[in-house]
């Protein structure tokens, strides 16, 4: 172990960190001094922009990447009776909002190497009231497009991609988002670029992207205080739109730095056993929002959340898996899903930001490594 490693013991590495490496702080401050705070030119910009760098027509900004999914929600017009397949294991923003409009989660297995939602789970979950397939692309991957895309095809159910961790990544040459009817990105203040919160919804489709902007503003879009239909207030303010702005003016830098933050990753864990990094299949390109790995239970009997506090207590910050939709009964009731609980009990994050050094991933693993029985 390095000097430089051995020396970031007494300092704790926290498990995100936003990368701020240009403007933000000029353009927040001209958005101020503008007067133009909540809606304002930085909007517009960073809409024009996000949409043009994702290949698609038409980008709207809303409050966070949740509200980006309630107006894409709305504007497929699902409702009560509806079901929305979603996979069993990832973050449940598209499940929740599914419920929020009367709609049911019918939730799949995921494939236990790339964690990610399968054509092939989704048929099994199709029926006569399926009104729409989200595919979640996972810590940075991308679920197989071509073949879920296919599917929905066949059966014309419309796709809406939570492309939320996954911002920049691609599969064959496409921008995780860009493929199904919509696609949704969030700003949090942990994800690949920020806005503080903030989210995107993105379609190329004339008649959604009308229908989006009416519910993110009231259901006002042509005349001042004329409700087309009762919408909600879903807006990102000027402000947020600035720190975006400037965000995607560094977004070489910050792809660049999370793949090296990635590939650091890759060979100080390729020695350790007992660790499986989520996999990525032929034709993804990823830029991992976290980096994710299952521990073995023989190698690590103490367990995941054990392993969790013992890095924590080197100065380590950490996250536990998603919990799986059929752990959580009092809201899905959903039926067993034996892979999707077994990597909610086995799969950590490790700390994954752009300032993160050689070092301080060389004294993570290093940690990790030291933990095994």
């Amino acid at each position: 172990m390095s000097e430089g490693t051995a020396l970031r013991r007494v300092q704790s590495i926290p498990w995100a960190q936003p990368a701020l490496l240009g403007n933000e702080q000029m353009y927040v401050a001209e958005a101020l001094t503008s007067t133009w705070i909540s809606g304002g030119p930085f909007i517009e910009r960073f809409e024009a922009e996000f949409g043009r760098l994702c290949s698609v027509r038409y980008a709207t900004t809303a409050a966070n990447g949740t509200a980006a999914i309630h107006m894409a929600l709305l504007a497929l017009r699902i409702g009560r009776g509806d079901e929305v397949i979603v996979p069993g294991f990832a973050f449940m923003a598209a499940a929740n909002v599914a419920l929020h409009v009367g709609a049911k989660p019918v939730f799949t297995e995921v494939d236990p190497a790339t964690w990610c939602m399968t054509a092939k789970d989704v048929e099994r979950k199709l029926s006569s009231k399926t009104k729409l397939i989200v595919p979640v692309h996972t810590y940075g991957n991308v679920c197989d497009m071509d073949e879920i895309m296919a599917l929905a095809n066949k059966h014309s159910v419309p796709v809406l991609e939570d492309a939320a961790e996954a911002f920049l990544s691609r599969f064959n040459g496409c921008y995780a988002g860009a493929r199904g009817a919509l696609g949704t990105f969030s700003f949090h203040a942990t994800k690949t670029i920020t806005t503080g919160e903030g989210g995107m919804v993105v379609t190329s489709d004339p008649e959604t992207n009308e229908r989006l902007s009416l519910y993110r503003n009231h259901g006002m879009l042509r005349t001042r205080y004329w409700h087309e239909l009762p919408g909600h207030n879903f807006r990102m303010t000027n402000m947020q739109a600035a720190l975006g702005c400037a965000q995607l003016e560094a977004i070489d830098q910050i792809s660049f730095e999370r793949n090296r933050v990635y590939a650091s990753y890759r060979k100080y864990l390729s020695n350790i056993p007992g660790v499986q990094l989520q996999s990525f299949a032929p034709g993804v390109q990823p830029v991992v929002w976290a980096i994710a790995l299952t521990l073995d239970p023989w190698t690590y009997p103490q367990g995941r959340d054990t392993v969790m506090r013992e890095l924590q207590e080197a100065g380590i910050e950490t996250r536990n898996g998603f919990y799986a939709a059929s752990m959580l009964h009092h809201l899905y009731g959903s039926t067993e899903l034996p892979i999707c609980e077994d990597l909610a009990r086995r799969v950590i994050s490790l700390p994954t930001y752009c300032a993160l050094s050689d070092s301080d991933i060389e004294f993570v693993c290093s940690v990790l490594d030291s933990l095994r029985k």
